[in-house]
């Protein structure tokens, strides 16, 4: 897995525009400012670097002793890492919606279907607070999935990892602010 690290962080740190040190604080989509800025989809728009990540989270997986019949996550930030892994594990692949199509057969999930019992990995871009890979979790055990396993390419705090350990489900970062050297996002309430 140290190899997998290092050679995305150097994707990562070097890529123009993934990783961006800011004047001024931006706000994140977790609603949290900071002057760093990750943009994960940008740092594997290469396909060696996305099928880089893609090794590297199914490396994370397997790691933990996970095996998945399927994996997926929240539309937009967990497509291109969905692919990537499906592709290297030779899984099936779904992907979750933030609200239900609207119309047709008003799915929350697309790619696979999610069946009682499957087991599925689940994986994302950037995680601050983890609402998208939260979200997706809840969606898909609705639907009677066994989340066996979760990652990111990118964790820029803590939080994730405490809400999946409460639910005794093993979380991998593939990436996190110390491997960047950026700062974490801390405390109870966005900031701003």
């Amino acid at each position: 897995m140290a190899d997998y690290r290092e050679r995305l962080r150097t994707v990562v740190r070097t890529h123009p525009g993934v990783l961006l040190h800011l004047e001024e604080p931006i706000r994140l989509a977790s609603g949290d400012l900071s002057r760093d800025f990750v943009d994960a989809k940008l740092a594997v728009d290469e396909p060696g670097a996305l099928r880089t990540a893609g090794e590297a989270m199914c490396r994370a997986a397997a790691d933990a002793g996970a095996e998945f019949d399927a994996v997926g996550g929240l539309l937009v930030g967990a497509a291109p890492f969905t692919f990537a892994v499906s592709t290297v594990a030779g899984s099936k692949w779904f992907l979750v919606r933030k609200e239900p199509k609207g119309r047709g057969t008003n799915r929350w999930t697309e790619g696979a279907r999610i069946t009682e019992g499957m087991r599925v990995m689940l994986v994302d871009d950037v995680v601050t607070r983890g609402e998208s890979i939260q979200k997706a979790c809840e969606r898909v055990e609705e639907e009677g999935a066994v989340v066996v396993f979760a990652t990111t390419l990118v964790d820029r705090a803590d939080f994730s990892r405490h809400w999946f350990a409460e639910r005794a489900i093993p979380y991998a970062p593939v990436l996190t602010y110390e491997d960047l050297g950026i700062d974490p996002v801390v405390g109870d309430e966005h900031s701003g």
